[in-house]
């Protein structure tokens, strides 16, 4: 911008450097695929840590591979991963029905309906309450949903049945950004229109006088008898004392919620250790709202329990504004309630037996199912799909096989080149010997690209999900954590293989590796995971499926593939702002400063051969890259090119005896 010289005398302007700097990408976010216990169905998922993955997907559990490479990549030196739950294909969700109790509890009075947003029996541990509190009509409603299995808590409040509502109740619940994460609201196209009625007891409102309860007299006992529906029988006809005589009374409803909470709790849990009630003020302030609070770690059955209160005083209940109290659940249980008060035709949530097969795995890109979950996921650089290679079922730890892995691989490596990452390929569990390796290798095996790679053999780590025995998995996740280690140590143009590159809490390979054996199928591009003194397990190998030596490919190896895939990926990302730019000598030079600013700081990081930087890296952008028939096709060619650093695969000694010379 141009200065305004008003005066003489000295003047600063500040000038752009028409630098734009380039962030580089992450290289080791690891993406798995398959079936986990609970989460999310087909939804990509980032965690950061095993404890995000226990909390969020279940934690591990025998039939679920994916939990167990997910604890191996963390354990490995990982640091973000995104899941993508698959569900069983014969599992179901948890629901509930919600009726608003006006016309009988016929099938046309379904208010709402709860559904558990992913498959499986987790759900059977979310219920839900309902409550009035401070909404802004008589259309309104708060929803509370918990995993008492977690104790995940997920609020809305002032939940409308307005449909002109910006709190429309489908809206806010369903909204894929905001709205819960564990279940789905809808509303019946045959509904009454109202909203659920609240769960517990709620009465009528004491009558104050200058903001005080001066109703509640103290000149007899106030007794009543309470009795609970679940579990069944256990809880009948309970005598519980609300007031003594000549006893304080309190003169605030809270006070009161109080007295009736310690004296009604006390008496139920005499009756079943576990049992209480909470009482607080119903949505007015000036009435109560009792609602059982039974201990689920003692009472599991007493999630749905229905109160019922009997006088025994003459005017009990009446004395405390209870005496036509709306009797109702104490929450809302998907997937377990019984039909009753405003619960109905709750359907139980079930894991199912069939593990995903190949179209689950696979998925849709139309329906962003399986692998094309991750089309929502901004960027991941390593696939992992453990479940492509299940135990046989000769295996003690045998899980259905109906599975054809190069189909699942074959698809799953198109999609990583279509998103610059590497495919991680575990070898099925029949390779167990080395004629096995070299045959599936040079032919079992039919994907073969520069995006993949390929470990053998299995290996034997504890299994926490049965009594830490140990257990063979295909080295995957392992892997993948070494690759993260590697990358955050040396940088990911480092092959993760040596003797640094151990395997922890690897015990041993299913197959002890020679130095021949070693030596039969690395020319054929499989990396093999071996075990030596001192060093202990570490991966041998750093080579691509286009690595063997026959094919004589530039892309041969691991870190080579990887650190291309970075600068490709890092670059697509940091010279968008060149779109719709002037094409001509200023944009070309600032796109020739931008990239060669960042492939000289990987040049002094150590990422390239050469000496100096123009033995190492160029960049081109000018006249000669982009004619002015590309101009007027809107076209700026970028050509960069490196000398990348190649590992060295075989150290050569030459040793010399000094002959004495007379």
């Amino acid at each position: 911008m141009a200065l305004s010289l008003s005066y003489p005398g000295v003047y600063v302007q500040e000038i752009p450097s028409g630098s734009r700097t380039i962030v580089g990408v992450p290289t080791s976010v690891a993406a798995f695929v398959g079936y986990t216990a609970r989460g999310l169905d087909n939804v990509a998922t980032r965690i950061f840590n095993f404890g995000d993955f226990e909390r969020r997907f279940g934690g591990i559990t025998r039939d679920s591979l994916v939990s167990h490479q997910v604890k191996h990549f963390f354990d490995n030196g990982g640091g973000q991963a995104i899941i993508v739950r698959v569900p069983k294909p014969d599992s179901n969700a948890a629901s509930v029905e919600l009726v608003d109790g006006t016309t009988g509890g016929g099938a046309d009075d379904v208010s709402l309906t709860l559904t558990t947003r992913s498959r499986g029996a987790w759900g059977n541990s979310v219920v839900a309450s309902v409550d009035y509190n401070g909404v802004s009509d008589t259309s309104s409603f708060n929803l509370t949903i918990t995993d008492l299995a977690t104790g995940d808590t997920e609020q809305f409040p002032n939940l409308s049945f307005d449909t002109a509502s910006p709190n429309y109740v489908t809206v806010v619940v369903n909204d894929p950004a905001s709205g819960s994460d564990m279940v789905e609201a809808t509303i019946p196209a045959v509904s009454p229109g109202g909203r659920p009625i609240q769960t517990g007891i709620v009465g009528g409102d004491f009558t104050l006088t200058n903001g005080q309860i001066t109703t509640i007299p103290n000149t007899a006992d106030i007794d009543i008898t309470i009795s609970a529906s679940r579990p069944a029988g256990e809880i009948t006809n309970v005598a519980v004392r609300l007031l003594d005589q000549d006893e304080t009374v309190p003169t605030s409803v809270i006070g009161v919620a109080r007295m009736l909470e310690r004296k009604i709790s006390n008496a139920l849990n005499a009756e079943l250790p576990g049992a209480g009630v909470k009482v607080m003020p119903s949505n007015t302030g000036l009435g109560l709202r009792i609602v059982a609070n039974f201990d689920i770690t003692r009472i599991p059955d007493g999630v749905d329990t229905l109160l019922t209160m009997t006088d025994v005083s003459l005017g009990a209940l009446a004395t405390f504004h209870l005496d036509a109290p709306s009797s109702n659940v104490a929450y809302y249980w998907l997937g377990r309630g019984t039909d009753e008060a405003a619960q109905e035709n709750a359907q139980a949530g079930s894991d199912g037996v069939q593990l995903p097969l190949n179209a689950d795995l696979v998925g849709s890109r139309a329906a962003f199912t399986g692998i094309y979950a991750l089309e929502r996921a901004d960027i991941f650089n390593l696939l992992l799909i453990p479940d492509a290679t299940r135990p046989l079922v000769s295996d003690p730890d045998r899980l259905d096989t109906n599975l054809d892995p190069n189909a699942v691989y074959a698809e799953a490596l198109t999609y990583c080149e279509e998103r610059r990452a590497f495919l991680l390929v575990d070898p099925p569990p029949e390779v167990g010997d080395l004629e096995a390796g070299v045959e599936w290798i040079s032919g079992g095996l039919t994907v073969a690209g520069a995006n993949a790679a390929a470990n053998w053999p299995r290996v034997r780590l504890p299994d926490p999900s049965n009594e830490f025995k140990p257990r063979l998995f295909g080295p995957a996740g392992v892997i993948a954590g070494l690759y993260a280690r590697t990358d955050s140590a040396r940088g990911l143009w480092k092959a993760p293989a040596g003797t640094e590159a151990r395997l922890r809490g690897v015990q041993e390979p299913a197959y002890k590796l020679t130095d021949d054996e070693n030596g039969v199928l690395n020319p054929l591009g499989l990396n093999c995971i071996r075990s030596f003194p001192i060093y202990g397990n570490v991966c041998w190998g750093s080579r691509t499926l286009f690595g063997a030596d026959a094919r004589a490919s530039e892309w041969k190896y691991v870190p080579v593939r990887r650190l291309a895939l970075y600068i490709e990926e890092s670059l697509y990302r940091g010279i968008k702002w060149a779109v719709f730019e002037p094409n001509d000598e200023p944009l070309w030079a600032q796109l020739r400063t931008s990239v060669g600013d960042f492939m000289h700081n990987l040049f002094t990081k150590g990422a390239f051969q050469g000496a100096s930087a123009r033995e190492a890296y160029f960049v081109r952008c000018d006249s000669s890259t982009t004619t002015q028939v590309d101009i007027d096709r809107g076209i700026v060619n970028v050509v960069v090119g490196f000398a990348p650093l190649k590992p060295a695969e075989f150290v050569v000694l030459s040793i010399q005896q000094i002959v004495a010379q007379s």
